[in-house]
């Protein structure tokens, strides 16, 4: 017989379970819960191995390899791409992931994650975001009030989507 048979199962809600500590980038404290709603179809957030991913979300962008969600149900797509959280990191592949993302959203929950929440999953969701019409002013200031103020704390994402926003504006 394996496991307890008096043990109570328990659930976990990512919307409501929090993660605190403090982004290497500006020693930026935060606390926000696991996943966060951004926009219409589109969620961002953190990860921990074992938690439970949410039955609503249908599509999941991860940008952080070394820890998965528990998936109980079918999802309709997953993508995992290696991502760091450093000011070196390149940004060839923002545009692709950013576009996914949106083609997903059409038909259902999306759920952009890293590690924290903080910074990679921003840098993809914020993009997305500008990508459905929002200027970079716009899309970051949604961002940081939908899941944190420390979203973006690495200044090279930051500047990244200002710059594409005025390459945007000049197109």
């Amino acid at each position: 017989m394996s496991g307890d048979p008096t043990g109570i199962k328990i659930e976990f809600d990512p919307t409501i379970q929090r993660m605190s500590g403090v982004a290497v980038h500006g020693n930026t404290p935060f606390d926000v819960p696991f996943i966060s709603e951004l926009d219409d179809n589109l969620w961002q957030g953190g990860c921990q191995n074992g938690l439970g991913l949410p039955l609503f979300i249908k599509h999941v962008v991860s940008l952080y390899p070394w820890e998965r969600y528990r998936i109980h149900h079918e999802l309709d797509s997953f993508m995992e791409v290696r991502m760091y959280d450093s000011e070196d990191q390149a940004f060839e592949q923002v545009e692709q992931i950013a576009q996914w993302i949106n083609v997903c959203r059409e038909t259902g929950p999306v759920l952009v994650h890293c590690q924290a929440g903080l910074n990679r999953s921003s840098l993809v969701a914020t993009r997305a975001l500008m990508l459905s019409g929002k200027t970079a002013d716009a899309a970051i200031k949604q961002v940081r009030e939908a899941r944190s103020p420390a979203c973006l704390c690495n200044p090279s994402f930051e500047t990244y989507l200002r710059s594409l926003d005025a390459m945007d504006l000049a197109s």
